[in-house]
């Protein structure tokens, strides 16, 4: 089918819903797009279907087709490959682990939990604080106002070898100081 012939058919059922033209696009499309479709491992079923949709969107949605933007051809095979995507997203979806622990909210902490959490951040932020004061500031920048080291080393005007290997020291002091805590308490 010539392009001329196509574009003629897409305006008659653009402008009337026009079902012989509908038909004859049809007839020539639904093959190639189900072909196509069988050669990116869909199966047959799967194929035939999504072939009948991508042309039922011609069909109800025929005005979003713009033959200045593309051939019916390439329309017609980028819908039915985002109708084959969607459904692969919806089945990876259903079939992931529904007792998975990361779909459920995390538990209500207990009392208990609630006061050590506390006293583990009252610990840090101690421990922050007796950082030396450029340590205390990166630290600060990129774990409580989450930013990059690149955005850290552009605001302060210094090297980026300069912010990390602060942060490296910083976290090495800081890990001294919990571990020293921990000794403490037991």
């Amino acid at each position: 089918m010539l392009n001329e012939e196509v574009n003629e058919l897409v305006r008659c059922v653009q402008a009337t819903q026009d079902k012989q033209a509908f038909t004859k696009l049809y007839h020539h499309y639904a093959p190639r797009i189900y072909s196509f479709l069988v050669k990116n491992k869909a199966a047959s079923e799967e194929a035939e279907e999504i072939a009948q949709e991508a042309l039922m969107t011609l069909w109800q949605k025929s005005h979003l087709f713009d033959p200045e933007k593309s051939s019916l051809s390439t329309w017609l095979f980028r819908v039915a490959r985002n109708k084959r995507i969607d459904r692969l997203r919806r089945k990876i979806l259903s079939d992931s682990d529904k007792k998975d622990p990361s779909l459920f909210p995390e538990a209500e902490k207990t009392a208990d939990q609630k006061i050590e959490s506390i006293q583990w951040e009252a610990k840090m932020r101690a421990a922050i604080k007796s950082l030396p004061p450029e340590q205390s500031l990166l630290i600060k920048m990129a774990f409580f106002e989450g930013k990059t080291h690149s955005q850290i080393s552009n605001e302060l005007s210094l090297s980026l070898g300069t912010v990390k290997s602060r942060i490296r020291l910083a976290f090495s002091k800081l890990r001294v100081q919990v571990e020293k805590d921990y000794k403490a308490e037991i």
